[in-house]
């Protein structure tokens, strides 16, 4: 069993699941990273040389390859991995999920001064951020919405987060048997 976090880019998967795995002395992988070495090229040049079509397809074969290895336990996906074909299906099959909710305010924050490294909203320009992240957010709350937790992280320290994923895993049997 795997513990994933997901949620909207910028919400804190990555700094949250290296920091989880950490605590539990647990092995983590970011979906984004481990897609970028196996294709030896960044997210962002995947985008711009073979498109958002390839990337959805190429992210699905090594979410997949990542939920059946047995070397990383904890992963975070990207924030459009649950939105596409059988991700969601897969996430919830393998995996006890984390929805790392994050507000617009919070996310705009984050985002702002990453827009030139972030694909999706490399063209949208500052003024036009939060109204893109709102419409995203909201066309994405249904895929969102299906992972087992929600943790809303706004205001949240790492170390905070990282206690109540914690505390939730401890009341999930499967995890529990797991490790």
């Amino acid at each position: 069993m795997k513990l994933v976090l997901l949620g909207y880019m910028g919400c804190g998967k990555s700094t949250i699941g290296k920091a989880i795995a950490n605590e539990l002395q647990l092995k983590f992988v970011d979906l984004d990273a481990f897609i970028e070495e196996k294709e030896n090229a960044s997210v962002a040049t995947i985008f711009e040389k073979k498109g958002e079509i390839y990337f959805r397809k190429i992210e699905a074969i090594y979410l997949k390859e990542l939920m059946n290895d047995t070397e990383h336990p904890i992963v975070s996906v990207g924030g459009g991995t649950p939105c596409y074909g059988e991700n969601m299906e897969v996430i919830q099959l393998n995996s006890t999920s984390f929805f790392l909710k994050a507000g617009v305010s919070t996310l705009y924050e984050r985002l702002k001064n990453e827009m030139d490294s972030r694909p999706l909203i490399q063209t949208i320009g500052l003024e036009n951020l939060q109204e893109f992240m709102a419409k995203h957010l909201f066309e994405r709350a249904f895929f969102y919405n299906r992972a087992q937790h929600e943790l809303k992280i706004d205001d949240k320290s790492i170390d905070t987060v990282v206690k109540e994923i914690k505390a939730l895993l401890n009341l999930d049997t499967q995890w529990q048997h797991r490790f």
